[in-house]
């Protein structure tokens, strides 16, 4: 075909090229903050695009779930333990989270898991004192008594029975009485997973005993003030520190008190 009689097969492509622009241009870097219970508060930065008319950028961060060792928030050698934390308030450039969940690694799971034992395992949905709903896995392994010959070492049904219901009650007990911060306090050591293995020893003696996950099912209204108490800014952390610092200056409870004059104004 005639190059005179297309005009478009002369001209090119329509359009022409588009102006490459960098993406990360129109993003902005916000601080992911742990709450109080932890000794290394900050968990990292994340990324999300600026506010653009109704698209707001506190928005987009909203909700999101951060996963985090437990030996890199709490400074501890538990490396086999991921905490998950979820963005609950955005103040300035900084995203305020809380507890979501927490796991164990699966290199973890599967070093446990031999021959010639008995795995019991048992899980329980408790709420706790701030209205928290948490469904709490627990598993455990039958352990050789002292002096044992025998190679294998396997619980009979009643007593892996007894030994479900046992980790049933104690989670139950452990959790319906705290709130959702001394939940917490009480997964990073691993207590309650002592106290089963500590009661369950009369039945059967156990090893290698674990909160295996600990999932949220349900959550209350988001409450800044207690939102903020757990990241030690809030009324009680407030009152604490003035608790500790020096006294202020008496005042007269009567209506006869008159401030001091001053030199000059």
């Amino acid at each position: 075909m005639a190059v005179g009689k297309n005009k478009r097969l002369a001209k090119g492509k329509k359009g022409g090229k588009k102006k490459i622009v960098d993406p990360f241009s129109k993003k902005d870097w916000y601080d992911v903050k742990a709450p109080a219970m932890f000794n290394r508060r900050q968990i990292g930065k994340t990324l999300v695009s600026r506010t653009v008319g109704t698209k707001i950028a506190s928005v987009g961060l909203m909700g999101r779930v951060f996963e985090c060792n437990q030996a890199d928030l709490h400074g501890d050698e538990t490396t086999y333990r991921k905490m998950r934390l979820i963005v609950e308030d955005v103040q300035g450039k900084n995203c305020l989270t809380n507890f979501h969940g927490m796991s164990l690694t699966r290199d973890k799971i599967c070093s446990m898991v031999k021959k010639w034992q008995t795995l019991i395992e048992a899980s329980v949905d408790v709420s706790t004192t701030d209205g928290y709903k948490f469904r709490l896995f627990c598993i455990g392994f039958t352990q050789k008594r002292p002096n044992q010959l025998k190679k294998a070492s396997y619980a009979q049904h009643a007593q892996a029975c007894n030994i479900r219901a046992k980790m049933v009650e104690i989670m139950t007990r452990e959790v319906s009485t705290v709130d959702c911060r001394g939940l917490v306090n009480k997964l990073l050591p691993d207590s309650i997973a002592k106290d089963i293995e500590k009661s369950c020893s009369s039945i059967y003696h156990l090893h290698d005993v674990h909160i295996r996950k600990c999932k949220l099912l349900k959550r209350p209204k988001l409450d800044i003030t207690r939102l903020m108490d757990m990241h030690g800014e809030g009324r009680g952390s407030s009152q604490a520190k003035a608790g500790s610092g020096e006294a202020g200056t008496k005042v007269p409870s009567g209506g006869a008190y008159e401030p001091p004059v001053l030199e000059s104004v």
